[in-house]
C-alpha cells in the first residue's frame, strides 16, 4: 500500500513529502488556508504540526486531516487508476 514516509512543513503552506515507493516532492496547500477547518491554518504555527497519521493521512489535530493519497496524486500528475488498476479495470468494464 501506498503510505508517505516523511514530510516536512515548508514556508508558504507547502509540503515536502516521501512515500514508500521513493517518489518524494513538494504540494502547495495555500489554497486552502482560512477555509472551512483549515482556519486553523490561519496561525501559521499550526500548519507546521502537520504529521502523518496511524493510517497514512497527513493530520494537524482530531478534527483536520488530509488524504495522502490525493496528495500523492496532486504531487505526480496521476490519475487514480494509474494507481489502482482494479479501477481502470472497472471502469473498462462499466
Amino acid at each position: 500500500m501506498l503510505k508517505p514516509t516523511n514530510l516536512k512543513p515548508l514556508d508558504n503552506y507547502r509540503l515536502w513529502l516521501k512515500f514508500s515507493d521513493g517518489v518524494e516532492g513538494v504540494v502547495d496547500l495555500s489554497h486552502l488556508v482560512g477555509n472551512g477547518v483549515f482556519e486553523l491554518w490561519n496561525d501559521y504555527a499550526e500548519f507546521e504540526k502537520a504529521l502523518i497519521g496511524s493510517s497514512g493521512e497527513i493530520v494537524w489535530n482530531d478534527q483536520v486531516d488530509l488524504d495522502s493519497i490525493a496528495l500523492y496524486l496532486k504531487l505526480t500528475g496521476k490519475q487514480p487508476s494509474d494507481i489502482f488498476p482494479k479501477l481502470r479495470e472497472a471502469m473498462e468494464h462499466a
